[in-house]
């Protein structure tokens, strides 16, 4: 069966190419490489031993897509091409605006005139905004997000589920996915930031191997044990893993399903600096700077419903998290 990857040279969709193949369906990678770089899918086929199929086509471009459904006739999609930095989003709208929202439509007026299985969007913990209660299971209410990046994810949800309400044959599931870290235990793919990195884990290791001077900690004056932000860290193939599983379901039970992916635990800035340093056996040079805009203090996810809905569970812990994305960026200073 032949699945559809947006953004699939990115480092969640990357991951997910490797599972999907694991799970003998035949991923199709379609990424314009403006978050990645062309020799990750070189790395995919070393890590499954198949060539898989690369478009570079921008989601702006409709006509392209149209000729990419009509030449493979996907029987599922699996959507992440999208912005990703909250803090970018804040400095840059519109690009985000653009990016995860006229895109995502252009990709589903594609998906208008084609029959598909199932459709499973990547989505985020972002949607919750400041939740008034943790852990957040999905009938939280939804609050006014923190940032565009996260406003773009609820109207994208929101498309989504009207959309879907028109095609009652496809599935659809949102996956409200908390914070992605870690590498594929061979270290042959990982997360490639572009530039000066805005999430936690590619600048401590970035740090640690030399290419930053320092990591600023943004803020140690929360409400939290030790006042730094609280964050639920999911090793990226548990993660990848949840979206083969949820698009299995998908095409089996026509449902709409939307479930939080996370590990129900919650672990602050400092106890990730701390844990980094003791599992790789390095130091950091780190220091304290403001608050960041766009940073809510605390979440974490209940997770009680996708292990019960689809028996998903996490394989990895934090430290095998911090090894793995040592092991990564370790390997991209040897290229």
């Amino acid at each position: 069966m032949k699945i559809l990857v947006t953004g699939g040279a990115g480092f969640i969709g990357s991951h997910t190419i490797v599972e999907l193949i694991e799970h003998g369906y035949d991923p199709i990678i379609v990424d314009d490489l403006r978050n990645s770089e062309g020799f990750i899918v070189n790395h995919i086929g070393k890590i499954s031993g198949r060539k898989v199929p690369h478009y570079n086509i921008d989601f702006g471009n409709i006509e392209k897509i149209s000729s990419l459904f009509k030449e493979e006739s996907p029987e599922g999609v699996i959507h992440f091409a999208a912005d990703k930095s909250v803090n970018e989003s804040v400095n840059n709208p519109i690009k985000y605006y653009e990016n995860n929202i006229s895109n995502l439509i252009n990709l589903l007026k594609v998906i208008s005139n084609h029959s598909i299985e199932a459709f499973v969007f990547s989505s985020s913990c972002t949607v919750y905004g400041s939740p008034e209660k943790i852990p957040v299971n999905e009938s939280a209410q939804i609050k006014s997000a923190f940032s565009p990046y996260g406003y773009t994810k609820q109207v994208g949800e929101r498309i989504l589920l009207d959309f879907f309400k028109t095609k009652p044959e496809t599935s659809l599931s949102l996956l409200r996915y908390f914070n992605p870290i870690g590498a594929h235990p061979s270290g042959l793919i990982g997360e490639l930031p572009i530039g000066i990195p805005t999430n936690l884990i590619p600048y401590i290791t970035q740090t640690a191997i030399g290419k930053r001077d320092s990591l600023t900690v943004h803020g140690n004056d929360y409400e939290t044990i030790d006042g730094t932000c609280i964050r639920d860290y999911i090793h990226v193939v548990d993660l990848a893993n949840a979206h083969v599983l949820t698009l299995q379901d998908g095409i089996y039970n026509k449902e709409t399903l939307i479930l939080n992916v996370g590990t129900g635990k919650g672990h602050s800035v400092m106890e990730v600096i701390n844990g980094f340093e003791t599992v790789n056996n390095v130091n950091l040079k780190f220091n304290i700077g403001p608050r960041r805009e766009g940073d809510v203090p605390a979440i974490y996810a209940d997770n009680h419903l996708i292990t019960k809905k689809i028996n998903w569970k996490p394989r990895y812990d934090l430290d095998d998290c911090l090894k793995h994305a040592w092991k990564w960026e370790k390997r991209l200073a040897e290229k």
